[in-house]
């Protein structure tokens, strides 16, 4: 009798966060120039006072983290719909859109001193580095509730570049944001490949943990344990322990 063997799964992809994983930064500093910035400008543009935009401008941003999201838009519409709908300014408007994409551009880099304190997380550029000498394919999983010019401006701050990964989760191509399992199904699904078959390296013990679980492992580079990771180290080990937490995955897919 002749007896099939099972199939077994080879990972194929590394996915990274960026946010204090790729990057050191006070995220929540950054987030608030960031939106202090953009009311400023929004504010000269519309002729109206930018303290009235800024409550409208955080609420519609958070509203793209809500787990329990059933609308079909992307991430993108949703922030210019809730904007619009809070103050009648349209953001799509071709003339405010290249004034937004203007201040990101030119003023945020500036942002990276002072309370932000932005710089490389010690030992993840060789982590990626080890991901493309290994052979792997190589994407960039940020919570994607920023424009790829923002996440541009992140990536210069951690000394990784566009051209380091093949695919990056923007507020423009996603339709909803971690941890909901869909947002991580539909990033590995542009890349052509099952939850089986990445690696996801993250430091948020809720955020970098697809929910409900879909079979991605995590790699985790944070200060907690969480139990689901399936490494936990210092971020500077990763690259060293790269190729035995590989091989250890898929050993376990061929079990």
């Amino acid at each position: 009798m002749r007896f099939l063997r099972k199939a077994t799964t080879v990972i194929k992809a590394v996915l990274f966060d960026l946010d204090d994983t790729l990057l050191d930064l006070n995220l929540t500093a950054f987030v608030g120039r960031y939106l202090f910035g953009l009311s400023g400008v929004l504010g000269l543009v519309a002729n109206v006072p930018a303290f009235t935009l800024q409550p409208a401008l955080a609420t519609s941003f958070l509203e793209l983290d809500r787990e329990d999201r059933t609308d079909p838009y992307s991430n993108r519409e949703l922030l210019n719909r809730s904007f619009y709908a809070k103050t009648g300014i349209p953001l799509g408007d071709p003339a405010i859109a290249d004034a937004v994409t203007a201040f990101e551009r030119t003023v945020v880099p500036g942002y990276r001193d002072g309370i932000v304190a932005a710089r490389p997380r010690r030992g993840m550029k060789a982590a990626v580095e080890r991901v493309h000498e290994l052979g792997l394919r190589c994407a960039l999983a940020s919570n994607p509730v920023f424009s790829l010019e923002i996440d541009e401006v992140r990536m210069a701050w951690a000394d990784v570049e566009a051209g380091d990964f093949e695919l990056i989760s923007t507020i423009d191509n996603s339709r909803r944001s971690k941890p909901v399992a869909d947002y991580y199904l539909d990033f590995i699904g542009a890349l052509g490949l099952t939850p089986q078959e990445c690696l996801m390296v993250g430091n948020d013990a809720r955020r970098d943990f697809p929910r409900p679980d879909i079979g991605l492992r995590t790699l985790y580079v944070g200060h907690a344990r969480p139990q689901r990771a399936f490494w936990t180290g210092r971020p500077e080990r990763l690259a060293p322990d790269l190729t035995a937490i590989i091989d250890r995955a898929n050993e376990l897919s061929a079990d």
